[in-house]
C-alpha cells in the first residue's frame, strides 16, 4: 500500500505532456482497385463522406488557344489554331533553298507541267458532264458541247490545248533536268519517276485522241493501234487497245476508261512520289557551278520561288486562254469506219518523231527495228542516272550530254520533217 502511494505520488511530480494525435486509418480498397493518394501534409481535411466507385485523378488540360498570344490576323490566327500539326512542314519549306544561276529560269517548268495537268483534270471533269463515250453519241455530244453548252467551246478548248501545253512543259522539264545533270545521286528514283510520268502524259494524248470520234482521230488511232503488231506478243496488245480486231464503239470505250479512270490515277501515284523526293531531295544545282561561283544567292523556297512560280502559272494561263481563243481547234468530220482514210493523216505532234522513223524504215522488218530502237531506247533513258558514274561523282560527263544532244535532234529534226510534209 505504500509502494502504491508513492508511485502515485511520484506521477504526480512530474509535468503532463499530452498525447500526438494518431491519424486516422486509412480504409482498405476495394480488392483491385488502387489505394487514394495520401494527403499532403499540412493540407487540411475535407470534411463530408468518402467518395464511393472508380478514382479519377485530377485531369491536367493543355490551354484552350495555345495561340492566343501570337501577334496575327484573324485569318491566319483561326488556321493556325486548327491547322497547327502543318507548322513543322512549314518550317521545313522556309529552311529549303532554291539556287539562283543563269539556268534557274528552268525550274519554272515543272511546276508548270503540273499548272497544266491541273487544268486538265478541272476541264476533264466538267466535259464529263455532257460527254457520252458510244459509237453513236460521241460525236454528237462532242458538236453539243461545242456549239450549246454555254462557254462549253471554251472549256473544250482549254483543255485541248492544255493538254498540248502539258506534253510540251514535260518535254522541256525532262531536257532541262538532263543536261543540267539533275538525275545525278541521290536522285535517280526522282528521273525514273519523272520519266514514267512522262510517259503517261503521252499516254494521256494518245487514249483522248479518239474520244471526239471524228474522221481524223478514228483513221489515227487505227494506224497507231496498229504498230504493235509485229512485235512479239504484240497482237495480244492491239486487241486489248481495240477490245476487237478493229477500231469500234468497243476502242472508244477502252480508251475512254484509261483517259478518265487508269492514267489519272497511275499519275496521281506517281505524282505524289516524285513531288516527295523533291521536297526531301531539295533543288539541284549545274556540276561545277557552285565550286566556280556562279550560284547568285538562293530563294527560300516558302513563300518566294513558290510566289515566283505562281506568276509562271498566271503567264501560262493567260497564254493558255489566248491560244484557246484565236487559235480553236477545228470539229472534223464524223467518224465512219467504211469510209477509206483521207490523205495526211498523221498523230499528234509530239508523236511525230517516232511517225517519222516507221516512215523512213519502210522495208520489210522496219516496224519491228524500229518497235526495238524504241524499247531499248526507253529503257536506256530511264537507267542514265546509273550508268552515269562520272555525274555522281560531281564530274562533267560529256558522253551522256552527247547523248541527250543526239535525242534531242532526232525529236526535232523528225518533228519538223512532218511538219514540212503535212503542215500543222
Amino acid at each position: 500500500m505504500a509502494e502504491e502511494n508513492n508511485n502515485i505520488q511520484a506521477a504526480a511530480s512530474k509535468p503532463s505532456v499530452p498525447d500526438k494525435p494518431k491519424p486516422p486509418a486509412a480504409k482498405p480498397s476495394a480488392p483491385g482497385k488502387p489505394n487514394p493518394p495520401a494527403p499532403k501534409t499540412g493540407a487540411p481535411a475535407k470534411a463530408g463522406p468518402a467518395k464511393r466507385g472508380v478514382y479519377k485523378p485530377s485531369e491536367v488540360r493543355a490551354e484552350t488557344n495555345p495561340f492566343k498570344d501570337n501577334k496575327r490576323g484573324a485569318v491566319q490566327s483561326w488556321m493556325q489554331e486548327r491547322f497547327y500539326i502543318l507548322n513543322p512542314v512549314i518550317d521545313y519549306l522556309k529552311k529549303k533553298e532554291v539556287p539562283q544561276h543563269r539556268l534557274s529560269f528552268f525550274y519554272y517548268f515543272g511546276g508548270l507541267t503540273l499548272f497544266f495537268f491541273s487544268i486538265q483534270i478541272i476541264t476533264g471533269l466538267l466535259l464529263l458532264f455532257y460527254y457520252r463515250p458510244t459509237e453513236a453519241e460521241a460525236f454528237a455530244r462532242f458538236v453539243y458541247i461545242q456549239t450549246e453548252v454555254p462557254f462549253g467551246w471554251l472549256i473544250r478548248q482549254v483543255h485541248a490545248w492544255s493538254a498540248n501545253l502539258m506534253v510540251l512543259m514535260a518535254f522541256i522539264h525532262m531536257f532541262s533536268t538532263f543536261f543540267m545533270k539533275a538525275y545525278r545521286k541521290p536522285r535517280e528514283l526522282m528521273w525514273v519517276s519523272g520519266f514514267v510520268l512522262l510517259i503517261l502524259t503521252l499516254g494521256f494524248g494518245f487514249t483522248g485522241y479518239l474520244l471526239p470520234w471524228n474522221e481524223l482521230a478514228y483513221f489515227a488511232t487505227q494506224i497507231g493501234t496498229e504498230v504493235p503488231k509485229v512485235a512479239p506478243g504484240g497482237e495480244f496488245i492491239v486487241r486489248l487497245l481495240r477490245g476487237g480486231e478493229e477500231v469500234g464503239g468497243e476502242t472508244l470505250t477502252r480508251m475512254f476508261a484509261m483517259h478518265v479512270v487508269l492514267l489519272p490515277g497511275l499519275v496521281m501515284l506517281f505524282l505524289s512520289g516524285h513531288l516527295f523526293l523533291v521536297q526531301v531531295l531539295g533543288t539541284s544545282s549545274p556540276i561545277g557551278y557552285k565550286e566556280a561561283g556562279l550560284i547568285k544567292g538562293y530563294d527560300r523556297f516558302f513563300p518566294d520561288f513558290i510566289v515566283k512560280d505562281g506568276v509562271a502559272w498566271l503567264i501560262g494561263f493567260a497564254l493558255l486562254i489566248y491560244l484557246a481563243v484565236v487559235f480553236p481547234w477545228e470539229i472534223g468530220v464524223k467518224a465512219d469506219p467504211l469510209a477509206a482514210a483521207p490523205d495526211g493523216i498523221k498523230p499528234e505532234w509530239y508523236f511525230w518523231a517516232q511517225f517519222q522513223l516507221l516512215k523512213d524504215l519502210k522495208f520489210e522488218g522496219g516496224e519491228l527495228l524500229a518497235i526495238i530502237i524504241f524499247t531499248i531506247g526507253a529503257i536506256v533513258w530511264t537507267l542514265v542516272p546509273f550508268m552515269d558514274k562520272k555525274a555522281s561523282r560531281e564530274e562533267k560527263s560529256p558522253l551522256f550530254t552527247i547523248l541527250g544532244l543526239l535525242v534531242l535532234a532526232f525529236m526535232v529534226i523528225g518533228t519538223f520533217r512532218v511538219y514540212l510534209e503535212y503542215g500543222w
